[in-house]
């Protein structure tokens, strides 16, 4: 319900920065398709799907895409962009991917980007996939890697942490880095069944132009930054906004373009 909550919530600032976003996971997408290795007669689930990537883009390749989202405001938006793109061969379900309300082995493939660390029971979440996917089928999931390597994240986050004394998070919660941990999707895949597990390395790029457009998207995107500064006062936002600005400009004089780590993982049933 939290996490339902949240997206709904967050949903018209990933409609505003829809395109920078999807610019910035472009490539990290690109890799969940080619090791989906689809073919045309599949039927594809996309879980997570937000604002509707990978989906649209897997659309191309499949014969059908099913669209799902916890969150039904971020699954209008994602059915605006299909329209807007003039694509046919999708549908939208809003659903917890901890209760699929699919028969058991419905679909040729699975795809999940960003999805994984979000999800309360991360276990159930890979069972219910494996329930769902046909024998031989493909999962393919991406998860950002470790706080050093997502300067995107840790900009805002580690001013906010420091100015204001937050607790750390539990690092089983729901959250950014939770799947981090080298390893832990691959363990997670294996207990539920799958075979054939690789994971890959992709690096993105988040184009911010400016230090105030940086400010500016985080705090419209990412709940934790929101719910975080919710606690602070005018002087305190201030003071955590000038910091957060000095430190993109000196890391980014000229352009802000950050680097972003994530892991790319595959499983076959």
């Amino acid at each position: 319900d939290q996490q339902k909550e949240s997206w709904n919530k967050f949903s018209p600032g990933w409609k505003k920065w829809d395109k920078e976003m999807m610019d910035f996971l472009k490539r990290m997408g690109e890799k969940m398709i080619d090791l989906l290795d689809l073919k045309t007669t599949d039927h594809v689930l996309d879980i997570a799907s937000g604002t509707g990537e990978p989906a649209l883009s897997i659309a191309k390749y499949a014969k059908k895409v099913t669209i799902t989202d916890l969150s039904n405001d971020m699954l209008i938006i994602a059915n605006e962009n299909a329209e807007n793109r003039g694509i046919k061969n999708v549908d939208f379900v809003n659903c917890d991917v901890c209760e699929l309300p699919f028969d058991d082995e419905s679909f040729d493939a699975v795809s999940c980007r960003l999805g994984f660390m979000f999800f309360p029971d991360m276990e159930l979440a890979a069972k219910e996939i494996f329930r769902v996917l046909k024998p031989g089928g493909r999962i393919v999931t991406s998860v950002w890697d470790i706080p050093e390597k997502n300067f995107w994240v840790t900009a805002i986050g580690g001013a906010i942490n420091r100015n204001m004394e937050l607790p750390p998070p539990n690092p089983d919660a729901p959250g950014v880095f939770r799947c981090a941990k080298s390893g832990l999707i691959e363990d997670l895949f294996h207990n539920a069944g799958f075979k054939e597990i690789k994971a890959y390395e992709v690096q993105g790029e988040l184009n911010c132009q400016t230090p105030e457009r940086y400010w500016s998207m985080m705090t419209e995107i990412a709940a934790p930054v929101v719910a975080a500064l919710s606690n602070a006062d005018d002087q305190m936002r201030q003071k955590i906004k000038t910091e957060v600005l000095e430190i993109v400009q000196k890391a980014y004089p000229d352009k802000v373009i950050i680097e972003g780590n994530s892991f790319v993982i595959l499983g076959v049933k």
